[in-house]
């Protein structure tokens, strides 16, 4: 337990197993720097299966399907699920599913402004608990030459990235500036995670 946890008195909630239903190096990253000890159990949960086109409902949808996934598994843990999506020009983007689906992603994206949506899932199962909560961030790229989209695709960084990148590594030139939360791009908001499992220690759970 840190410092910080036991000033602001999250330790009660911590006491309990999280567990994380995501196979994301990153998400995994983010809740271990703020203290938050998790187990990795990835969902199985087939993301093609939800057709919702609106931004904030699919993030949503997607991130409460992965947790109740989980859950069913690990009624007596904390499971903490989520999902991301770039949006472009009203166009939902996923993961590229090839070197060509990266390059059409990243050309898209090039030398406009985009919105990366990040939708988190906490829940209990047990106790009847689930509480599910979206940011949005506003992110800017430069404007992309072809051989700076060819280069980026080929170092397969995309390919496990919504959009066809990743703000955190080698994709960090492609962004000029962002409006928001930064650890939102980079698959989970980590505030607003924190603020959440600090209303549910003060409510005693």
């Amino acid at each position: 337990m840190t410092t910080l946890h036991k000033n602001i008195a999250i330790e009660h909630i911590l006491q309990d197993k999280f567990i994380l239903a995501s196979q994301s190096p990153r998400r995994l990253e983010l809740l271990e720097q703020i203290g938050i000890p998790v187990t990795v159990c990835p969902s199985c949960v087939d993301e093609s299966t939800v057709l919702t086109r609106n931004p904030k409902s699919h993030v949503e949808e997607l991130a409460q399907l992965k947790a109740a996934d989980i859950a069913k598994k690990y009624p007596d843990a904390w499971i903490i699920a989520a999902d991301t999506i770039v949006v472009v020009d009203r166009q939902i983007l996923g993961k590229p599913a090839s070197r060509d689906d990266a390059i059409s992603m990243l050309s898209k994206l090039s030398n406009k402004k985009h919105q990366v949506y990040t939708a988190f899932c906490i829940c209990h199962k047990k106790r009847l608990i689930s509480i599910t909560r979206t940011v949005k961030t506003d992110v800017f790229f430069k404007e992309l030459s072809e051989a700076e989209i060819h280069w980026y695709a080929d170092t397969s960084e995309p390919f496990d990235k919504a959009g066809g990148y990743g703000i955190q590594g080698i994709g960090s030139f492609l962004v000029r500036k962002i409006n928001g939360s930064y650890s939102n791009v980079v698959g989970l908001p980590v505030c607003e995670v924190f603020e959440t499992l600090m209303e549910l220690n003060h409510a005693g759970y």
